[in-house]
Parts: C-alpha cells; sequence; structure tokens
C-alpha cells in the first residue's frame, strides 16, 4: 500500500491567523505520525465568488481545477476554518463550491470528495474553539457527499494555546489533535484500499 498523503486547507488568510497557526501544528502533527503532509493557502487559489451564470458562460476557472487536483492528489484532507458569524468563512466557502463544480474527464462532479476523508478543525480565542463553524462546515461537506470523521478539533483561547515553537502547549489540546490526526489517517487508510 502507498504511503498516506493528507493535504491541509487552512480556511483563512490573515497575518496572524490563529488558523494558520493551527493548521502548521496539524502539520507538525501528522510529519510525526510519519505520513507525507503538504499545507496550502487559499491565496494560490484565487477564483471569483460563485456564479452559475458565470459558469455556463465561461466555465470553471483553471484555479478550481487545480485545487480539485490538489485535493484529489491527497487520500485525506484536513480543513482548518476560522468561524465567522457562527459559519465558515467566504473564501473556503467559495472555494468548495468551485471544487464541487470540477469534473474531470472519467469523473462526475463532486467525485473528489466522495473519494477521500476529510477532517475538521477550528481555532478561536473564545471559549467554543470555533465548534458552531465545524458544525455548518460538516453540513457543508455533507452536502457534498464527503466522509467526515468523527473527530474534530475546536481549539478554545487560541491567543494563549500555543508555546514560543508555534506547538499546541496544553495536554489536553494536544492530545485532541492526536485524536483527530490518528482517525484521519486511519479513515484514508481504510477508503486507499
Amino acid at each position: 500500500m502507498s504511503a498516506v498523503k493528507i493535504l491541509i486547507i487552512p480556511g483563512s488568510l490573515r497575518t496572524g491567523s490563529h488558523n494558520v497557526r493551527l493548521a502548521a501544528a496539524a502539520a507538525h502533527a501528522f510529519a510525526r505520525a510519519d505520513v507525507d503532509v503538504a499545507r496550502i493557502s487559499l491565496a494560490d487559489y484565487p477564483l471569483p465568488i460563485y456564479d452559475a451564470d458565470f459558469e455556463a458562460k465561461s466555465g470553471v476557472p483553471a484555479n478550481a481545477v487545480k485545487l480539485k487536483r490538489m485535493i484529489g492528489a491527497h487520500h485525506g484532507v484536513l480543513i482548518v476554518s476560522p468561524e465567522y458569524n457562527s459559519a465558515p468563512p467566504p473564501l473556503l466557502k467559495n472555494a468548495i463550491d468551485w471544487v464541487s463544480r470540477v469534473e474531470d474527464p472519467h469523473e462526475t462532479q463532486g467525485q473528489v470528495f466522495r473519494e477521500r476523508a476529510f477532517a475538521l478543525a477550528a481555532a478561536s480565542e473564545g471559549k467554543l474553539g470555533g465548534a458552531r463553524c465545524l458544525a455548518a462546515l460538516r453540513l457543508i461537506l455533507s452536502g457534498c457527499r464527503a466522509p467526515v470523521i468523527p473527530n474534530q478539533l475546536a481549539l478554545s483561547f487560541a491567543d494563549q494555546a500555543y508555546d514560543e515553537t508555534d506547538r499546541l502547549k496544553l495536554p489536553a489540546d494536544i492530545a485532541a489533535m492526536d485524536a483527530m490526526v490518528r482517525q484521519l489517517i486511519d479513515f484514508a487508510q481504510q477508503m486507499m484500499r
């Protein structure tokens, strides 16, 4: 069996984002678990706001195809999302909407979501740690028929959660991260069979 490949997608572009920091900590945790991990930025895949008229006139943007193929090159995907008004940010939702429209030869629309395991994480300075966003994101991905693992990470008080090397410092947070990482790897391996 080939090595598991995991892709991490932060849903934030903000400088100093707690979620970008959480994505980096997750990448370190996956590397410690001895899997091939890659982390991208949605800034490298700029997309217009999804509009069916735009799609009918111009087709699916090239960056949506590139992002879909990047996801397709991995066995599991971790999405790390900030919470805006109890929901994922428009940047992330828009990327999911466009990727769901890509139909490569010999594939159906949205097949990339159905054929790999997904995990969810969020970080917030509040006590809920972005949990409402994770519920909304889980619902969005269920609409794409993506298998989302049960374990997720809602990192509370994220402004105090990291040590000087940007790793999680509280044992409970580390345990939650490790459980999510292990479960995503396990699900991805099962889907590779």
